[in-house]
């Protein structure tokens, strides 16, 4: 008895951080243009990155989170170009915002996707199983 409560003891952590890092999936809910938003969601992507690198993240942003992936309108611009270069998350911005805003493509920092409905985005996101994180302090 004693030999499988020490298998059990030795296997259980292993089996937990298996569980923690396995599809690893969240969609990330932008919608303020705070730049303390801005800055946390860099850091969270960062952070997140570091400790699951196979990590399926994705940014959407509509309302007022626009200025986020919009050219010379965020102080995050460098480091989302960068995000984005590396394949760490992905950023996709909500058309009918765009609409809204006046805003067209050629606007919107590289690599930064458009897609017609951002609340559609995270919702089809939460479907397929996808971890929901509103992005605000």
């Amino acid at each position: 008895m004693k030999k499988y409560m020490l298998w059990l003891v030795l296997l259980l952590p292993a089996c937990m951080l298996q569980a923690q890092t396995k599809n690893y999936k969240a969609v990330f809910d932008m919608s303020s243009r705070d730049s303390v938003n801005q800055q946390a969601i860099v850091r969270e992507i960062g952070l997140i990155k570091g400790a699951s690198p196979d990590a399926n993240l994705e940014v959407v942003i509509y309302g007022q989170g626009m200025d986020l992936v919009v050219k010379g309108r965020t102080p995050q611009e460098a480091a989302i170009q960068k995000i984005i270069a590396d394949g760490k998350a992905s950023f996709k911005v909500c058309s009918m915002t765009m609409k809204r805003n006046n805003i067209d493509a050629s606007q919107l920092i590289p690599g930064v996707e458009i897609v017609p409905d951002g609340i559609y985005e995270i919702v089809s996101r939460q479907q397929d199983g996808w971890g929901y994180v509103k992005v605000g302090h």
